[in-house]
């Protein structure tokens, strides 16, 4: 929300030292091919690495579909009433998918059957039978450009590239270009028979959901693989930092299956009636934990990448005998001199209750730091500095809704403050501190809306009483003078110790479908939305500008027509640091 107006109160609200300046907003560019792109750290040497999103023709296998099936004839019939409603004439059959490669030259119909193969209701996003698709490429910002990092994807023996079917995440990257991030196993198409049938089926399954990774800045690639590693196992890594010797890596990794997920795959992945590994992963799912014990993690890797040495660490609490469930911990940040958090499994109060808390892990012990007297009942740590102030966020009931509020805790101290974000029911989170103390993050700015809401990046001083929207610290107008600043600034990432901040924002462009083209309506018009940037803000001299009141009505309406977080694959937790793997 561009508040220009309120120049004068904002300025008295920076911090001299570190806000006396404006922000100037660069583009950092984009994969080609996808629609949507993010980053998710930087390094102080300026390695930049991110994700794209809304991948652009993903491939549709189609030679396993019964077209005769009911279920995607009643799809395609609620397709073409649709169609009807928005007095737009449908351009495809079901014939013409089937017989006339219809998925590789019309977008409707590409664009149908991704909807009909993902579709939740039906179950087909989770079930073995339908193909497995992910949009999400991990990506590396480079001197010539934005490059997609390949983690585990293999090339399809169904149809020409990927697979497209795995998880890609990059969630850090040392100050010498070495990243470290999680992926999944690509999903193989597999002929099964159940017991006493003699029809085959097709399943599309995979050999892991979830695999640690470390990648050299010239594409050497290491797994970070768990010592338990049954069905697969887990794990996952969050954030590395270069040492004299080598690096230090921080994650999760399974430890063993619970007894309850256990006697259940004992008793019914028996590979008759389906495939053990869906079997397996469809209680993964069931279970609000997993099926998997994890616990965080270090590996020491030396200069060439061997694992020197494993490090696991506990809960923050202690397991009943009759807690037969999974249980968690998982080491998110670390900062030059080891300090290490994340989060934990802690009890609520003194009650049975096992909530999610953000912990330290340190000298072999998990020590909580937010009072849960004052009702916050789950949390993340997020970010750490070299001055041990740790940030992320905790969440509790506000105004009859479970809320998230950003934190910082100054170890030294043993101090944690909760400073005022946008208003009192706002969701805000932090997600990194420099070393000069300013924080940034993202938080809720519609204060009418009480379900979805739209969010902007802020910027924040340790000491201070408040934060301040980056958007206040943006041009009012482009280069013309005439035309309205095309960003919003929606989530503020990462912060170097030059201030120099880099995140999303979102910016208002011609539409495109499924294959990238330009999409028009059913008079030849073209459309329009809004897509998610990658972008850097550097500080520059200048002044806080006073935008004429005139133009802020304007600005709240057309920000307010696009939730951008519903772009974002983990809003607030976001892909570098979470907690479900």
């Amino acid at each position: 929300m561009k508040y220009k107006l309120l120049a004068a109160s904002i300025l008295a609200t920076l911090s001299t030292s570190a806000m006396s300046a404006t922000y100037k907003l660069e583009e950092l560019g984009g994969l080609d091919g996808a629609k949507h792109n993010y980053v998710t750290d930087v390094s102080e040497n300026g390695h930049i690495i991110g994700i794209a999103n809304s991948l652009y023709r993903l491939p549709i296998d189609i030679s396993y579909i019964d077209f005769t099936d009911s279920a995607i004839k009643n799809a395609y019939d609620a397709r073409e009433s649709y169609f009807e409603s928005i007095d737009k004439e449908i351009t495809f059959t079901l014939d013409d998918i089937e017989n006339n490669d219809a998925v590789n030259t019309n977008a409707d119909a590409h664009q149908f059957m991704i909807d009909f193969i993902t579709d939740t209701q039906s179950n087909r996003l989770t079930n073995s039978e339908y193909q497995k698709l992910s949009s999400v490429a991990a990506t590396i910002y480079g001197s010539e450009g934005v490059s997609e990092q390949v983690l585990f994807d293999e090339q399809s023996l169904d149809y020409d590239g990927l697979t497209r079917s795995t998880t890609n995440i990059l969630n850090a990257v040392s100050d010498d270009g070495v990243m470290v991030g999680w992926g999944s196993a690509p999903y193989e198409k597999t002929s099964f028979t159940q017991t006493d049938e003699d029809e085959e089926e097709t399943h599309f399954l995979r050999d892991f959901i979830s695999r640690a990774i470390v990648i050299t800045e010239d594409g050497v690639k290491v797994e970070l693989a768990p010592e338990f590693d049954e069905y697969g196992g887990i794990s996952t890594a969050n954030d590395i930092i270069k040492t004299t010797n080598g690096y230090e890596v921080v994650g999760s990794v399974s430890i063993d299956i619970a007894v309850d997920p256990l006697d259940d795959i004992t008793d019914n992945c028996d590979g008759e009636d389906e495939p053990v590994s869906d079997c397996v992963e469809t209680y993964n799912r069931s279970y609000t934990a997993g099926i998997f014990n994890k616990r965080a993690v270090k590996w020491t890797l030396d200069s060439s990448l061997n694992i020197t040495n494993t490090e696991l660490y506990g809960l923050g609490l202690t397991p009943e005998d009759d807690e037969d469930f999974a249980f968690r911990s998982n080491a998110i940040t670390l900062n030059d001199s080891g300090l290490i958090v994340g989060t934990s499994d802690v009890r609520y109060k003194d009650t049975d209750t096992r909530i999610t808390m953000p912990v330290i892990f340190e000298n072999g012990e998990v020590k909580q730091f937010i009072d849960q007297d004052d009702d916050w009942t789950s949390g993340q740590a997020l970010a750490v500095n070299n001055n041990n102030i740790i940030v992320g966020y905790a969440a509790k009931r506000i105004d009859t809704a479970t809320r998230t509020k950003f934190f910082y805790y100054d170890k030294k101290s043993d101090s944690v403050v909760f400073p005022s974000d946008y208003f009192s029911s706002s969701s805000s989170v932090a997600n990194d501190i420099n070393d000069n103390g300013i924080i940034v993050g993202e938080g809720e700015t519609d204060i009418y809306n009480t379900t979805t809401r739209r969010r902007e990046g802020f910027i924040y001083t340790v000491g201070d009483d408040s934060i301040v929207n980056l958007n206040d610290l943006l041009p009012c107008y482009e280069e013309d003078g005439e035309t309205h600043f095309k960003y919003t600034v929606a989530e503020a990432k990462s912060i170097n110790n030059n201030n120099e901040i880099f995140g999303v924002a979102t910016k208002t462009v011609e539409k495109t479908d499924s294959f990238g083209n330009v999409v028009v309506d059913v008079d030849g018009n073209i459309e329009y939305e809004s897509i998610a940037v990658a972008v850097k803000l550097t500080p520059i001299d200048g002044s806080v500008e006073e935008c004429p009141a005139e133009e802020i009505e304007q600005y709240e309406r057309q920000s307010a027509s696009f939730p951008w977080y519903a772009l974002l694959l983990l809003p607030f937790a976001a892909a570098r640091r979470f907690f479900k793997k």
